[in-house]
């Protein structure tokens, strides 16, 4: 469930029952790839496996269905709008406490929205986009919130904030929130009303063990532990599942899928991930959202639209997915992806970028870009040659190869470029400090594509946004689709700006990748794929799986999930690889391991801004 943004979208009747306790423990052990947990504050963090531990620790108003990512209750159990769309009321669960014995009452709601809320705060970075609109959040009762907006939000009730207690962060004042860890201390778990308690662990750590909390307001999970333990790559990643030291990987290869799906005791695929990947490019970079103070130092030819438009011709995109990708997704072509098919813009043939070196050239050409007698690309003086420096992130294979293939057939077209290394974090500071001329990454898109379109806005610069695109013709249509009460207008909306976007290219979508996971069935079934059927098994919008998967010798025929009306549970199998040579013993019970990462994938990005980094 790296995917970050991670929602808790247990429905009433989903409610699980006892825990699984037998006289041995049941541990879930993570293992994820790459640098790590960028931030536990759900306020400061940004990469995929910061969602992750949230979603474990707390829980959100609103929840997202298993089947298409839908609203559904969590913490509220109905909601209800006024007839002009400008109050909504959600009624809130009674009976939740905190993992301390604290009960959750509509206040502790209501005062994590309104530290979002509060003007200029940091809370408000990862989160204000949800509650752009929202003039107060107000709690009359303990299980009423009452929120009044300005103007309709056309993305309610969505509102995918983790619901911190009151009681716990009333302490931390505006001023520490930048530095607060939210991590244990003292001996002392994280405090929160999600599934699992946080026991040991810290920002950048390799290792994150969380405790089943045993008040969950759902039913005890099945397992008594999850641990997240971080490898450096995928190799050590699969070793470690053959070996029993871990029950779970994701972020493999595809070919690594299909000879893992040899072994009877590992079922292993390629899931439908709601998510893409791109080359992105420094579109003007500038240390304030209102652009009036530039920094960096970005070549001429990436500001110019035509530029990077052309360049899309230059991407043979069907060759990334069976080179780097290894078949396991589709050629890209607009930031909201396939997935979510009543949003996705589709470009016409007319219009759509296809791998044609002689039209990229042609299109330079027309824009001012010519070739000197030397077969080198000039910029617009006719006299430079041009010279982009491409980043790409170390921890990332595909985010390397890919670059790799991008340098070689710029330099078809007369165009000199270096690649350079960087480690996710650093790259981030690069990235906003604006030194860099492209460079690779991903995002995942939510079901609700207003937080990807608000990222390239023109307020998002130093904040969300990585390219510092700006388009007032955007900005107009995204601040209209963002109030819309009309479903098929603010369809038409997403739809131009994606349009827009496709045009003016501050991102080249390259892949709509797969996750590819593989799990020790021989140990732990009933993951159920999100989007169902067909989608991942833990990188999800929610924690379903977590508390709902079961060790081998209990699971049967995982029919709870079918009864919730799911398919594709993944059922127990027996036989298969050995533990014998697991150089480690994690206690005298089941143990599961979850490798979450950047092997064969890429580890896609949440929101930061480049005062979190300082």
């Amino acid at each position: 469930m790296a995917l970050a943004l991670l929602v808790a979208a247990l429905l009433p009747g989903f409610a699980i029952g006892g825990p699984a306790h037998a006289k041995s423990k049941v541990v879930f052990k993570v293992a994820m790839l790459g640098e790590g947990v960028d931030s536990l504050n759900p306020f400061l963090g940004f990469q995929s496996p910061s969602y992750e531990m949230w979603g474990l620790t707390y829980d959100y108003l609103v929840g997202y269905s298993m089947t298409d990512m839908s609203p559904q209750p969590d913490l509220a159990t109905k909601w209800t709008t006024s007839p002009d769309g400008l109050t909504w009321t959600f009624t809130v669960r009674t009976g939740v406490k905190f993992s301390d014995g604290v009960p959750l009452t509509a206040a502790d709601v209501a005062f994590t929205y309104n530290r979002v809320l509060a003007k200029g705060s940091v809370e408000g970075t990862n989160w204000l986009s949800y509650l752009q609109g929202v003039k107060s959040v107000t709690a009359p009762n303990a299980t009423t919130v009452v929120m009044k907006l300005s103007k309709p939000i056309a993305t309610l009730p969505l509102l995918p904030i983790p619901i911190v207690p009151e009681h716990i962060w009333k302490n931390v004042s505006e001023s520490q929130m930048k530095n607060y860890a939210a991590a244990p201390t003292g001996g002392k778990p994280v405090v929160g009303e999600g599934p699992f308690r946080l026991v040991s662990g810290s920002a950048d750590g390799s290792t994150f063990t969380f405790v089943a909390n045993p008040s969950y307001w759902a039913g005890t999970p099945h397992v008594d532990e999850v641990i997240f333990q971080f490898y450096k790559n995928d190799d050590s990643a699969i070793q470690a599942l053959l070996k029993g030291e871990v029950d779970f990987v994701e972020g493999i290869t595809a070919l690594e899928v299909k000879k893992l799906q040899s072994d009877p005791g590992v079922t292993a695929h390629n899931g439908n991930s709601p998510g893409f990947d791109e080359i992105a490019f420094n579109t003007g970079s500038v240390s304030n959202s209102a652009g009036t103070k530039k920094i960096g130092n970005p070549n001429p030819a990436v500001l110019d639209p035509k530029f990077r438009h052309a360049l899309g011709y230059a991407l043979n995109l069907p060759q990334l997915i069976q080179k780097v990708y290894q078949g396991a997704g589709q050629p890209g072509t607009t930031i909201i992806p396939p997935t979510y098919s009543k949003w996705h813009w589709e470009p016409p043939a007319g219009q759509k970028m296809t791998f044609d070196l002689t039209k990229a050239g042609q299109l330079l050409d027309a824009a001012g870009y010519k070739l000197n007698s030397s077969g080198q690309r000039l910029e617009k003086d006719g006299q430079t040659v041009i010279n982009l420096r491409l980043a790409a992130r170390s921890d990332s294979p595909t985010s390397l190869n890919t670059m790799s293939y991008f340098q070689h057939w710029l330099a078809d077209l007369g165009i000199k470029s270096q690649v350079s290394t960087y480690s996710s974090s650093q790259l981030t500071n690069e990235i906003y400090k604006g030194n860099f001329d492209a460079f690779q990454w991903g995002w995942y898109v939510e079901p609700d594509p207003d937080s990807m379109l608000s990222y390239l806005t023109c307020a998002q610069r130093q904040h969300s946004s990585d390219s510092f695109y700006c388009n007032p013709a955007y900005d107009k249509l995204y601040n209209g689709q963002h109030v819309s009460t009309d479903p098929t207008q603010r369809v038409a909306q997403v739809k131009k700006m994606q349009q827009i976007l496709y045009q003016d290219s501050p991102y080249l979508v390259t892949a709509y990748s797969s996750t590819s996971e593989a799990v020790r069935s021989d140990k732990f079934a009933c993951f159920v794929p999100q989007p169902n059927p067909g989608g991942v098994w833990l990188e999800q919008y929610g924690i379903y799986n977590y508390i709902h998967i079961k060790p081998a010798s209990e699971a049967g025929n995982c029919d709870q999930a079918e009864a919730g009306g799911l398919t594709g549970a993944v059922k127990a199998t027996s036989g298969g690889t050995s533990t014998s040579k697991a150089p480690f013993l994690i206690g005298a019970g089941v143990v599961v391991v979850i490798l979450l990462g950047l092997g064969g994938v890429t580890m896609r990005r949440r929101k930061t801004t480049l005062e979190d980094r300082e």
